[in-house]
């Protein structure tokens, strides 16, 4: 009689329990189980070296302007509508024209390549298959003609460092354009570099140069080695070799003399769309604003360059005040949830872009771990969208977020 119970119960354990298939391959099984972007940062840090992990999850000096851009989106408060259909949903967006699936691009980064050997290509294939714009950096580690021939359908971008040599940025710019770039991204907050207190410690050239410190710590990461040893050396595609750090680097070719007669050249010579990076003031906005661009990009890059710089969310809303409708608003800056996604849209900007957020996919599993963070990514915008009782992206308001100085105000109001 007990057998008969114990079989029974066993096949009651069967029916309600379903237990989880092993999943064989180490890194769909490592992707898998990351749900979030922070997963994918732990995972990249446990495979990647201290310099080349600390390039990407660094910032400028104290790391004040990244820290207290990631704090804004983690203190916004959702008021969400509810009794909405929202059986489904739609992340499509207009960005300079054109429709997205996702209103989301891969902002550049530089020295890809060093991370991951995939490095630019994964981004760009990634961003194709996606629906989104890809932008490559003027210190990225592959070239604009191979990026072009990788995703010849993508929507690629290509930022640019208006350099000392006018004739070596008109010589990039013709090139993106030959190349079918659907649009240049200007970056003009680093008029010299910024103190990365953490590549100058961990002895980050070009090539890397490894303290004895950071030597000891790469050493077990064996496939980053086997990759970085057997793959094509590690240079700047767009640039010239270079054998001292960044922050040189970035200080002997940028121009520090760059002002909006500057913009103006650029409007002149590059037909396509063309948006200004790094703006941190509505003044500065406004003028910008006037010079023909298609978007203004705010940010603080990264928190790499000035730290204790304002924090993009916050200016969100005064610019689009005052510069109206007719120019778009793009951001970045600690992003690091699908969440923080949609705050910046229903805020007022029209466009987001991932940095970070991209490098730890890529890092964690190379082109596989980028479409993980931007599968990730997806999944949280559309529960957000979901939960706020909103099916489209035209629909997110300012009135669904309040940020912290909101909360403030209206706590000292009900104070009174």
């Amino acid at each position: 009689m007990m057998a008969k119970k114990s079989t029974g119960r066993i096949q009651n354990l069967r029916q309600t329990l379903k237990f989880r298939k092993p999943i064989l391959n180490p890194k769909r099984r490592r992707l898998t189980r990351a749900i979030t972007i922070h997963d994918l940062r732990i995972i990249a840090k446990q495979r990647i070296p201290i310099g080349p992990f600390d390039y990407v999850d660094g910032a400028a000096e104290d790391e004040v302007s990244l820290s207290r851009a990631r704090q804004a989106f983690l203190d916004i408060e959702f008021k969400p509508h509810v009794l909405r259909d929202v059986s489904s949903t739609s992340l499509s967006a207009k960005m300079c024209g054109d429709k997205y699936s996702l209103p989301l691009g891969i902002a550049p980064v530089g020295f890809s390549r060093m991370m991951q050997t995939e490095g630019e290509s994964a981004g760009a294939s990634v961003a194709t298959s996606r629906g989104m714009p890809f932008a490559l950096s003027t210190m990225g580690t592959t070239s604009i003609e191979k990026v072009a021939e990788i995703a010849p359908n993508g929507s690629n971008w290509f930022q640019l460092y208006l350099w000392r040599d006018r004739d070596r940025s008109l010589e990039l710019i013709n090139r993106a354009a030959k190349a079918g770039f659907k649009g240049l991204i200007l970056t003009v907050d680093a008029q010299v570099a910024g103190a990365r207190l953490r590549d100058v410690r961990n002895g980050l050239t070009v090539p890397p140069s490894l303290t004895g410190r950071t030597f000891l710590e790469a050493a077990p990461k064996v496939n980053w080695w086997w990759n970085f040893l057997t793959k094509e050396p590690l240079v700047f595609a767009s640039l010239d070799s270079w054998n001292g750090t960044v922050a040189e680097l970035m200080n002997t070719m940028f121009d520090p003399t760059m002002t909006l007669d500057d913009l103006k050249w650029i409007r002149k010579v590059w037909d396509g769309n063309l948006l200004v990076k790094g703006v941190q003031r509505v003044d500065d906005a406004s003028a910008i604003s006037k010079c023909g661009v298609e978007g203004v990009w705010i940010s603080n890059h990264g928190g790499r360059q000035l730290d204790r710089a304002p924090i993009p969310l916050y200016l969100i809303e005064p610019i689009r005040k005052a510069i109206g409708k007719k120019v778009e608003i793009h951001v970045d800056t600690g992003i690091m949830h699908g969440a923080d996604v949609i705050a910046s849209l229903a805020k007022g900007a029209n466009f987001a872009w991932i940095g970070r957020a991209y490098m730890y996919g890529l890092m964690a599993g190379g082109r596989d771990g980028v479409a993980r963070a931007i599968e990730i990514l997806e999944t949280q915008m559309v529960r957000t969208m979901k939960l706020l009782g909103v099916k489209e992206i035209e629909g997110l308001t300012p009135d669904l977020v309040n940020t912290a100085i909101e909360i403030g105000r209206t706590n000292t109001r009900g104070a009174k």
